[in-house]
């Protein structure tokens, strides 16, 4: 499977997939960093956060719009979709992925985090604050 195929698999597994699921494309040593937050380092590590994250949305989905390979790196532009109870969000995102040996050893996503904070009622603060489509 070529770096952009399994790019493509990894964000198609959010719609069904586990937590152990999508934690199974990445390296023993990956690193997973939403760029407004801190990164996350190992699998391990990223499955614990993908369990909480993954429980607190009835419903997750990537959408693709634009995608580009280079050797072994991957971007794309996508929106991600989440859904909690009768809400939901619609969130613009650029992912960065790096791909060794078959594994994301590196993920990167650019994206405004007050949406999710939203739609979770998270209080606004500094880092929240931004530009981007407004919980539906």
């Amino acid at each position: 499977m070529s770096p952009e195929e399994l790019v493509t698999a990894f964000c198609a597994e959010w719609k069904m997939g586990s937590a152990e699921t999508i934690a199974s494309y990445f390296s023993e040593d990956a690193v997973y960093h939403n760029i407004p937050m801190a990164p996350i380092v190992g699998r391990t590590e990223i499955l614990n956060f993908l369990e909480g994250f993954i429980s607190a949305f009835g419903g997750i989905e990537f959408t693709i719009h634009h995608q580009s390979a280079n050797g072994a790196t991957v971007l794309n532009e996508r929106t991600d979709r989440f859904d909690l109870g009768d809400k939901h969000v619609v969130l613009p995102v650029m992912g960065i992925f790096e791909i060794m040996d078959s594994k994301i050893v590196a993920w990167r996503d650019y994206f405004d985090l007050a949406p999710i904070n939203k739609l979770l009622a998270v209080p606004p603060g500094p880092e929240t604050r931004g530009h981007s489509r407004e919980v539906e």
